[in-house]
Formats: structure tokens, C-alpha cells, sequence
């Protein structure tokens, strides 16, 4: 029988049916690697790594690898690091999202199997952080994130440029004829100029925000640029972390309370952050057998201020938080919002963070309280016939003037007849309609890819027009920008409302009553239902049938439910 009490090298042994056995088999293989005595004797600190020559955001992993291991050789212990899956947002297919759960499983089942005795999850790209952070609050053993680090931006004639939010703005361009085919390929170089995430505050740099507002990174871990050497000096920092969490009690659910994840509720809105925070928060959350609600989520939006001037919303990138105070100085401007008493993974606390913090702040970037870009959070919840569990709309990024608006629907009813019809002359659409897209929920074949930003008919954006309300039970990368209700719940393939949608019909959006309404009639409601026909296939095998089987909604998290709650 294994000793639970074991540490290092002898925790958690092969079943042998000789525990002494098993213990000699293992030191003496892992001998064959070069290790001395002294260093089988020493507790064990884990680096899950997501490198992978398919994700460009994480290609200077190798020099972080090794400055975690010093700093956890400097603190007494030996680092041994091991892969995981990793996913590039933009080389899987058909989305990352349904991958993500199977990564967080990777993670939990890896940290759960091999001896270590405290975990450094390395990861950036917009998935992995979340699956991670999923993975280590299933297993429980003590673990602290580090994560990429944004890009660093480039220039392209007079322009600034950062993924994503501008890859989107010139394409725009593209597409209504501003920029012609040879300076859209000169752009396409220069959009990604270094390692690193998107550095805008798209998905990869909130989730690493909100990381470090919920307590499970140290202070300033979520805005150092990949390429700065400070971005080393993190690494070494959370390698000598690491061990300073062995046997501390310090694990991922005494991290991730209600109070933590309020904490970091409220960080999301002061940012105006991606709209998949909403989902991956829900889906970490509930690993630990808590619950983001989305009425609590409105309630906290209604009190919280936009602080933060960052793309794709305002004018800045992530290099220029970090440089403007980072985190720290975010959620200083905020304590009378937080729970200062909330612990974090080095021991102190929220409050002490915040004490703790450089008192010089750029308010170009980061504006005071007092005084700032937007009285209220920059996401809402909306409810309604439309989304009876909920939908989301980042205000910050959208138009106000469609906020209170009742139009005339152009439905799409896959992404197939999306890209078939979206460009066609002949569409019947006009500015002052909202297109609705069907069938790209979490349990669609698409798997709830980030397709929820409809282009503008190419005719309207020939004519000038560069927003409209667009609708779909799918999500928007954090990227992106419009006036785009997302997350529509429950999705069309599981049979909810938003696949009832007919071409010609009213709906309204009420952004201050929190209101989707779709003005058709419940008889007639029930005449399309019983008219329904299933869109959506049955996988027979591996993963695909797996996702298929258990699958979430939206407002929990697009986890699966046997993964749900806190593993007691």
C-alpha cells in the first residue's frame, strides 16, 4: 500500500503489489535520467507544459521551463517538467472550446498520476490557462499559474498594430475596398511579431488578469511582456513559489472562494474583458462546487466602473498596463468593490497585494474610480422568452444608441448558410435589422466556435456601415468588438428558443431592462417546436461522443457534468 504521507520521488508508486519494490524500480529508472541521491531525495515540484510547435503563443516556453527550474533548485527542490495538450487557438478545428475540457482532463489526471508534490501550470493561449486552472481545482494538490505573457506590438506605416483587435480592423477595410490585396499580405506579416498572447485584452490576457485577481498567480504575473526579462525573473519567482507551497494547506480551493471569484468578477468588468471570461470562470468555478451566477454577475456590473483604456474597447495594449501598474494598481482603484481579505497563493492576502502596490500610475491607461471611462461594468447579462438562461453583451465594446432597439430579424441558420449568404447582393437586409445566427451552441456540430461576430453584409459595409445587433448561441473572440449578443442559452441544437427564429420576425433588445424578447407569440412558439426538426448529429465514438454526451450550456461553463463540483 503506497504511504499517503510519501513525498517526492516515492509519492504515488506504480502498483507493483511491493510497495519497497516499486520504490527501488522507480529510483533506479529515474537514475537512468542522471540524477543524483541528493536530488531523488528532494520534494518534487511538476511544470505542466503546453508547448507545442502548433501554438505560436507559446514558443518561448523552453527559456520559461528553464527559469522556473532555477528558481525551484535556488528554493530546495527538483523540477521536473512534463507535457501536456496544448491548443492553439487558431490551429484547431473546429474550435478550441471543445477541446478544452479534454486538455483540463490531461492536466487533472497528469497532476493526479506523477509524483510531485506542487505544480507550476505554464500556459497563455486563450484556452489553456482556463483548462488548467479547471485541471489543478479537480486535483487539489498545490499549484500556482504562470502564464506567456502578452505580445509585444509592431508597426505597420503609421499604425501601432497588436493581434487581435487589429487583424479585425484591417480586415474590415479589406472588405469594404479601403486596402487592396497587396497591403492586406504586407499586413498579415506584422500583425504577430513576437511570442507571446494577443496583445490586446483579448481572452488570453483577461483570463491571465483575472488569474492574478482570484489570487492564484503572484502580483504583476498576468501583463509582463513575453519578450521582457522580466518575464524570466516571474518564472524564476513562481519555480521558488512552488516550493514554498509544499505542505503549506495552500491548495486551489482554498484559493478559489465565492469571495475570489467575485474578486475576479469584478476585475473582468473594470477591464471590459472577453466575453469567454464569463464561460471559463463558470466552468472553474465549478470545479470547486461554486456557482457564477448570472444575476449576481448584472448585480456586480451595476457597480463596478470601466477603468482600463485597452484595446479592443479603448486606445491601449497590454504592455502598456503592465508599464501603467498593472493588476496591482486595477484593483487598487477598486478595494472598496473587493474582498481584501481574500487569501492568495504567496500567503498574503488581497488587501496586502494592494498595500503593497507601486503607488505611480499612468491614468491614460488605468483611470481613477473618480473618473472613469464608463460608469459600469463592461459586460451585462440579458434574460428573456429569447435566452431564458441567459445571453451576453459586452456593452463596453458596443454601440449605445442600439441599446433599447426592436427590429426586424435576417436569420442564419448555420454557419454554412452564414457564409453562403452573408456577401450576396441580393440579400434582404438593411442597417437597421438584426442578423441572428442558429446552430453554433456548445451542443451544435460547430461546438460553439467564435463565430458570433457576424460580418457586416458586404454591401452594407461598402455603404459605411460598421456595427449592428447581431445575435447567436455562439461566442466572440475577447478580440473582437460590436454591438454582438453572445452565449444564447439554451442553444439552438438542444432545442432552445433562438432556434425558433424566423426570417421577417421582431425582436427586442432592452440593454436597461436586461431584456432579449422575441415578439412572437407562445401558440405560435409551440407550432414551430412541434415542427422541429434535429440538426444535430450523434458522434458514435471517441471524444466526439464524449463532448457529445456531456456537454454544458453556456452559463455553466460549456463544462462536462460528470466534471462538475469539487471532487469530494
Amino acid at each position: 500500500m503506497t504511504d499517503s504521507k510519501a513525498k517526492g520521488i516515492a509519492r504515488g508508486l506504480t502498483n507493483y503489489g511491493d510497495a519497497a519494490f516499486s520504490k527501488y524500480l522507480r529510483r533506479s529508472f529515474a537514475s537512468s535520467m542522471g540524477y543524483s541521491r541528493e536530488m531523488l531525495d528532494r520534494p518534487i515540484v511538476g511544470i505542466a507544459q503546453s508547448g507545442s510547435g502548433f501554438n505560436n503563443c507559446h514558443r518561448h516556453f523552453p527559456e520559461m521551463i528553464e527559469a522556473v527550474k532555477r528558481g525551484v533548485l535556488a528554493a530546495g527542490a527538483l523540477p521536473v517538467d512534463f507535457p501536456t495538450i496544448s491548443l492553439g487557438e487558431v490551429f484547431v478545428s473546429p474550435t478550441s472550446l471543445k477541446f478544452r475540457n479534454l486538455m483540463s482532463m490531461d492536466v487533472e489526471e497528469m497532476i493526479r498520476a506523477q509524483p510531485m508534490d506542487s505544480v507550476v501550470l505554464l500556459g497563455g493561449c486563450d484556452k489553456t490557462v482556463p483548462a488548467q486552472l479547471m485541471g489543478a481545482m479537480s486535483a487539489n494538490l498545490p499549484a500556482v499559474q504562470l502564464v506567456a505573457g502578452p505580445m509585444s506590438t509592431g508597426r505597420h506605416k503609421e499604425h501601432r498594430l497588436g493581434a487581435c483587435t487589429d487583424c479585425r480592423r484591417f480586415w474590415q477595410q479589406y472588405r469594404s475596398g479601403k486596402i487592396d490585396d497587396q497591403e492586406i499580405d504586407v499586413i498579415e506579416q506584422k500583425l504577430a511579431s513576437t511570442a507571446g498572447t494577443c496583445a490586446v485584452m483579448g481572452t488570453a490576457s483577461t483570463m491571465a488578469s483575472l488569474t492574478e485577481a482570484m489570487g492564484m498567480m503572484p502580483a504583476y504575473g498576468a501583463a509582463i511582456p513575453a519578450v521582457s526579462a522580466d518575464r524570466l525573473r516571474m518564472a524564476e519567482e513562481t519555480g521558488r513559489l512552488a516550493v514554498s507551497l509544499i505542505g503549506s494547506g495552500r491548495t486551489p480551493r482554498s484559493i478559489l472562494t465565492q469571495e475570489a471569484l467575485e474578486n475576479a468578477v469584478t476585475v473582468l468588468l473594470a477591464l471590459g474583458g472577453s466575453t469567454n471570461a464569463v464561460l471559463h470562470l463558470a466552468a472553474i468555478a465549478g470545479r470547486c462546487g461554486l456557482n457564477l451566477d448570472l444575476q449576481r454577475l448584472n448585480e456586480i456590473s451595476d457597480r463596478t466602473p470601466v477603468l482600463v483604456d485597452l484595446k479592443p474597447t479603448g486606445a491601449f495594449y497590454m504592455e502598456d498596463l503592465h508599464y501603467a501598474g498593472g493588476i496591482p494598481a486595477v484593483m487598487r482603484e477598486l478595494r472598496h468593490l473587493l474582498h481584501l481579505d481574500a487569501k492568495t497563493v504567496t500567503g498574503e492576502t488581497i488587501g496586502d497585494r494592494i498595500e503593497a502596490a507601486d503607488d505611480w500610475v499612468d491614468r491614460s491607461v488605468i483611470h481613477p474610480a473618480a473618473t472613469p471611462l464608463r460608469d459600469s461594468g463592461g459586460l451585462v447579462a440579458l434574460f428573456g422568452n429569447l435566452a431564458p438562461k441567459g445571453a451576453i453583451l459586452k456593452r463596453s465594446a458596443a454601440d449605445p444608441k442600439l441599446f433599447e432597439t426592436e427590429a426586424r430579424v435576417v436569420v442564419f441558420t448555420s454557419l454554412a448558410d452564414l457564409a453562403a449568404r452573408i456577401d450576396d447582393p441580393d440579400l434582404d437586409v438593411t442597417a437597421d435589422d438584426i442578423l441572428l445566427l442558429q446552430n453554433a451552441g456548445p451542443t451544435s456540430d460547430a461546438a460553439m466556435p467564435e463565430a458570433g461576430y457576424l460580418p457586416i453584409p458586404k454591401k452594407l459595409a461598402q455603404a459605411g456601415l460598421s456595427d449592428m445587433i447581431r445575435i447567436s448561441d455562439a461566442r466572440m473572440s475577447g478580440t473582437a468588438y460590436g454591438t454582438i449578443v453572445l452565449h444564447v442559452s439554451p442553444d439552438a441544437a438542444s432545442g432552445g428558443p433562438i432556434g425558433l427564429v424566423r426570417n421577417g420576425d421582431r425582436i427586442r433588445l432592452s440593454v436597461s431592462e436586461r431584456r432579449l424578447e422575441l415578439l412572437v407569440s407562445e401558440a405560435e412558439l409551440d407550432r414551430r417546436r412541434a415542427e422541429q426538426q434535429p440538426v444535430r448529429s450523434v458522434p458514435t465514438r471517441g471524444y466526439a461522443r464524449l463532448y457529445a454526451d456531456e456537454i454544458l450550456q453556456a452559463e455553466a461553463g460549456c463544462d462536462f457534468g460528470f466534471l462538475v463540483g469539487d471532487g469530494t
